[in-house]
């Protein structure tokens, strides 16, 4: 039996193979440009903090919270067979703004009066006011008033009926009408609501004054009466900031007009501005 056992023993041994002992220096992957390439780009710390996208901050915006629209366009490359005439078309997509503000161009603000705005019912009074197209912009007072509103969401909300007194008294109605603004030999005040080179620097300035949902415009594009508008109501509630800080929550919109006309300075062009809105209100006559 002993015998036996000794046979089996030498047997197995011999049929046995032994498992090869793992090289630790062999066994790891070889490092190849690319991998090494990889690797780095997942140290590298992003350029901004990363995160989960905000909503949108009305539900007629196109981006999320912290990103501006960018429409289609083309852009210059080398030219290659893909690209023969050394041109290629970049989607139309959601941007990142640099401070994370909310930020508003020209191109997304055209978007939402299109698609939206034709839908509203809450329009200014359609009285002319004896302006050959003193309702021209009825739509476009509207669906701002409303958008404005909704973002800042004040107890006592703008009345369009009080924007398109504004208007009428600000520039009769004439989208393309330039003035020099009093005591300043660059400031120009533009469009429909009179906007000045000044408050577009102020609206757009993302290290200014405003706290959040800034208006980018040109001079060019003060001109159009979509974006004249968007900005024009903008200013107001940022008047109506400075008017609170001074007067106290109860004020009125009267006041908040009176910042945007400087009335104090010209009692007659409010003194107008208020017929006109008693018009607009049924209370009076043209």
């Amino acid at each position: 039996m002993a015998t036996k056992l000794k046979k089996y023993k030498k047997l197995k041994k011999t049929t046995t193979q032994k498992k090869p002992r793992s090289n630790s220096k062999t066994s790891k992957p070889k490092k190849t440009a690319r991998t090494t390439k990889f690797t780095q780009d997942l140290k590298k710390k992003p350029s901004r903090p990363l995160g989960p996208s905000e909503p949108p901050i009305h539900p007629w915006r196109l981006c999320p919270g912290g990103q501006h629209w960018v429409i289609e366009h083309p852009r210059k490359v080398a030219p290659s067979p893909r690209h023969p005439n050394g041109t290629t078309h970049v989607r139309a997509h959601c941007q990142m703004n640099p401070t994370r503000k909310d930020q508003f161009y020209p191109d997304e603000i055209a978007e939402i009066a299109s698609r939206y705005f034709h839908l509203l019912l809450n329009r200014p009074n359609p009285n002319p006011l004896k302006f050959p197209n003193g309702s021209d912009y009825d739509e476009l007072i509207a669906g701002w008033t409303q958008y404005w509103n909704d973002i800042f969401k004040v107890g006592d909300p703008l009345d369009p009926d009080l924007v398109k007194a504004l208007i009428a008294t600000e520039s009769g109605f004439r989208p393309t009408i330039i003035t020099p603004v009093p005591r300043s030999k660059e400031n120009m005040a533009r469009g429909l609501m009179q906007v000045t080179d000044e408050t577009r620097k102020i609206l757009a300035d993302e290290k200014g004054e405003l706290r959040d949902h800034l208006v980018n415009l040109t001079p060019e594009e003060a001109l159009n009466p979509n974006i004249n508008i968007c900005a024009g109501i903008r200013w107001i509630f940022r008047k109506r900031e400075i008017a609170v800080s001074k007067f106290g929550k109860n004020t009125t919109w009267d006041q908040v007009i009176e910042f945007y006309k400087d009335g104090k300075k010209r009692p007659a062009i409010m003194k107008i501005f208020r017929e006109v809105y008693a018009v607009l209100k049924n209370k009076g006559s043209v």
